[in-house]
């Protein structure tokens, strides 16, 4: 009983968030983003992030394959939980206690394998950059989606969509 309470807690904040959500948005989720979207974002971050921790070309030309590389694998990851996440709100009615178990067991270990790459990373990064800036690239990659999230908020919220930039860097 005391495994229950917990279990269905967290079950209930993921559910009331994605019901939150989809009353937000009419139709439901949002589509997912283009090829182009995805491509924009990426540009503006490695804008963002260039500038921010003021890479030496010598230190560009280490690093970047290297990041690539984790931001692949995080990717892979966070691509298989948001089909598992899509695949659980479309079967909401018929899951079990078993299969709400599996999904919350799953959320943990999505979370300790996106734990595990950044560890993995880590090292790979202090062998190339000083550590200052590998901790300025922690920070400097919360500031980004910081500053796209208000991006996009600020065109929802002008009831327009599209056009490009980058997000305003505060130094």
């Amino acid at each position: 009983m005391k495994m229950i309470r917990p279990l269905l807690l967290l079950l209930s904040i993921l559910f009331l968030n994605s019901a939150q959500l989809s009353a937000q948005r009419p139709g439901g989720p949002p589509p997912p983003m283009t090829k182009e979207q995805r491509e924009e974002i990426e540009s503006m971050k490695i804008a963002f992030l260039t500038k921010r921790l003021e890479l030496t070309p010598d230190e560009a030309k280490k690093f970047w394959p290297v990041y690539n590389q984790s931001s692949s694998e995080v990717e892979s990851l966070r691509e298989a939980r948001r089909k598992q996440h899509q695949e659980m709100r479309q079967n909401r009615e018929n899951l079990s206690d078993k299969d709400y178990e599996r999904i919350v067991d799953s959320e943990i270990s999505f979370r300790q394998q996106e734990l595990d790459i950044m560890k993995k990373y880590n090292v790979q990064y202090k062998q190339i950059l000083p550590m200052k800036k590998v901790a300025s690239l922690y920070k400097a990659e919360e500031d980004f989606k910081r500053e796209l999230l208000e991006k996009m908020r600020d065109r929802k919220n002008q009831g327009g969509q599209g056009g490009s930039g980058s997000p305003k860097q505060k130094e």
